[in-house]
């Protein structure tokens, strides 16, 4: 079943065709993204606003600035979020397994031994990824400007966060920039926007009661935990608590969860730091979430078959703070964002979504890939594909790929 079968924003039941459209996707995307969580925010956009139409760019663009403000990692929320929208609950599960089991199963397989022998540095084929990850960021910011930015304010709110994070970079600024954007958004076109049609269905009690239920467990496991692992002395709870609110408090994605892990992790003497930097020197080089760091690091920590379990283990700790959040806020969101006022807060707020984006372009994107003529030539090309001959992202991706390894070699 196709998804431009029927209207943009419309959520299909959790229906056999549904789940299989929903999981294709996402795994696909899974085993091809890569670049990071703002190179995924290129690719969801190429796959479901324009590619499937599941929603227009307002809308993207909105979940984009829902999962920014929630803690956790705002690339593996919005797919979450999207599978929610297409197929309920069971369809966000999908697509979360999807997207994320890919690099995790690589993730294990390095820990146990698999991988250790591969020497990633200065692979060209790498350094080729990199260079796509520049193009379909570029891409997105390009596209979603286009539709976003439609007026001088908008266009200056644009302009301006990016500037804001480019001179202080961080959570905090981008989390201000956005509220800043919502501000100014509200305050200007508050009396004269048009009211659009809410994203996904709209719940009833029960999906109400359902999301408070989550946001409830989400915070009695945070609080919980730490006095049921003190009580019981498990080393697995331990664990699950150590990577739980590793989850739950980091803003900003998977780079900056790796302060928070390594205090968690090394000076229990669970792992070494050689072998901590090991497993992250892994992690970039692969696709999908960088919060799968996780399995490597619980798989690492018990040799043997059990290492499967544990890995496995550590990446739901992880990953459920993100569940929870995202599954307890997006039924009270799709409420408020169809009134005029947060509509008019939305366009300010997306405005300064785009510039979040173009500030993340150039860092981190831009400065650790470009190191010359030559690969800004490769993105321009790279680009040039994807916007104007309409290629696929996982062609551009293999053909960057092939592309740096015919050229570096290594």
């Amino acid at each position: 079943m196709n998804g431009d079968d029927q209207a943009p924003d419309e959520p299909r039941r959790p229906t056999a065709p549904g789940l299989l459209e929903v999981a294709s996707s996402f795994l696909r995307l899974g085993c091809s993204s890569f670049g990071g969580p703002v190179a995924h925010l290129g690719y969801f956009r190429s796959e479901f606003v324009e590619r499937r139409r599941w929603l227009d760019d307002a809308h993207y663009s909105d979940l984009v600035a829902l999962c920014q403000f929630l803690p956790g990692p705002a690339s593996s929320q919005l797919v979450f979020a999207l599978g929610m929208q297409r197929a309920g609950l069971v369809g966000a599960l999908v697509a979360s397994a999807c997207f994320t089991l890919p690099s995790a199963a690589l993730m294990i397989a390095f820990a146990c031994g698999v991988a250790q022998a591969v020497d990633l540095t200065g692979a060209g084929w790498l350094h080729g990824l990199k260079l796509a990850a520049v193009a379909v960021v570029a891409q997105a910011v390009w596209g979603m400007g286009k539709k976003l930015c439609t007026d001088r304010a908008r266009l200056s709110l644009c302009v301006g966060a990016a500037a804001a994070l480019l001179l202080v970079p961080g959570a905090a600024t981008q989390l201000g920039v956005i509220a800043c954007g919502g501000l100014v958004g509200w305050r200007l076109y508050k009396d004269t926007i048009a009211i659009g049609a809410a994203p996904g269905r709209t719940e009833g009690v029960r999906g109400h009661l359902a999301a408070a239920v989550a946001l409830l467990l989400f915070l009695a496991l945070l609080f919980g935990l730490p006095a049921i692992v003190t009580a019981s002395g498990s080393r697995p709870l331990a664990v699950f608590d150590s990577f739980y609110r590793s989850g739950s408090l980091v803003f900003g994605g998977g780079h900056v969860v790796l302060p928070l892990l390594r205090a968690e992790i090394v000076p229990r003497g669970w792992l070494t730091n050689d072998q901590f930097l090991a497993g992250y020197a892994a992690a970039q080089a692969l696709p999908g979430p960088m919060f799968t760091f996780a399995a490597y690091l619980g798989a690492a920590m018990g040799p043997g078959a059990p290492s499967v379990l544990n890995g496995l283990w550590s990446l739901l700790g992880i990953f459920l703070p993100a569940w929870l959040l995202i599954g307890g806020v997006l039924p009270f969101w799709r409420r408020l964002r169809a009134q005029r006022w947060a509509q008019a807060a939305l366009a300010g707020a997306n405005a300064s979504v785009v510039g979040v984006l173009l500030a993340a372009l150039y860092d981190p994107v831009f400065t650790e890939s470009v190191r010359g003529t030559q690969d800004v030539v490769a993105a321009l090309l790279a680009f040039g594909l994807l916007e104007h001959w309409k290629a696929p992202p996982w062609w551009v991706v293999i053909v960057s790929a092939a592309a740096g390894q015919w050229l570096l070699g290594a």
